[in-house]
């Protein structure tokens, strides 16, 4: 628990002190739908569905929707492959239209409990083929071609009920903490040209309805480092489902 509390907050000071360096803000929010359907004794499959605004809630930023056949290795110990397309709103000259990246993503998930706290670590590793942009005759936004890149991504996310439980947690409150931090591993000219690409440290607060059902909603703060040493700071908003089927 000590140890899980302190690794948190490490994530919050690195991510605190990140920010000090940033250059823009931005309001914005996020809905989500996360599933988990089983398939099989040793199989099952995860889908998620987001919908993200730009700053301010003007307009849908993204619309993302990713899937993946899990394999348990143990009951602990997942491995993934998936395929996500991603639908982002980008800007050229003036004129701004959706262009869809599309990913081939790997990961390994690995759950545990220390005291009260139900821990899960993931680390995905992403294929991404990212849209080149251009204005065509009609003065409309539109592909041209794609370049990879490829990302590293690891993630910790801990829930708190705010109950006693004496066995599984099935039902009440719960409070949830949670770090992702972003690592560029090839092709870094098509993105930011670094290393490090982002971070998101999210808390909420939620409610499991039964075994099958959690709702929940929170604060994300997503530092994502831009081009020509640009930064944003975005603040989100985020309401999510989970299903577990």
């Amino acid at each position: 628990m000590k140890k899980t509390l302190i690794a948190c907050l490490c994530l919050l000071v690195s991510s605190l002190t990140i920010s000090v360096n940033a250059q823009q803000n931005q309001f914005s929010g996020w809905l989500g739908v996360f599933n988990t359907i089983k398939l099989g004794k040793k199989t099952t499959l995860l889908n998620d569905v987001q919908f993200r605004s730009t700053d301010e809630i003007q307009h849908l930023q993204t619309l993302l929707i990713r899937s993946g056949l899990q394999y348990s290795i143990t009951n602990k110990l997942g491995l993934t492959l998936g395929y996500a397309s991603i639908d982002n709103r980008r800007q050229l000259s003036g004129v701004s239209g959706y262009l869809m990246e599309h990913r081939i993503w790997q990961q390994l998930i690995y759950n545990h409990k220390t005291g009260p706290v139900f821990i899960q670590h993931r680390l995905r590793s992403e294929q991404r083929f990212i849209p080149a942009a251009r204005i065509n005759n009609n003065n409309e936004l539109e592909k041209d071609g794609f370049g990879n890149a490829y990302r590293l991504r690891y993630f910790i996310r801990n829930i708190v009920p705010l109950k006693k439980q004496t066995g599984a947690f099935t039902e009440g409150l719960f409070a949830s903490l949670q770090n992702e931090v972003f690592i560029n591993t090839g092709n870094k000219s098509n993105v930011n040209g670094k290393t490090f690409d982002q971070n998101r440290l999210y808390i909420a607060g939620g409610y499991r309805i039964n075994k099958k059902i959690d709702l929940e909603a929170g604060y994300m703060y997503q530092y994502t480092q831009g081009r020509n040493n640009t930064s944003i700071n975005n603040h989100i908003a985020q309401i999510a489902t989970y299903l577990r089927l």
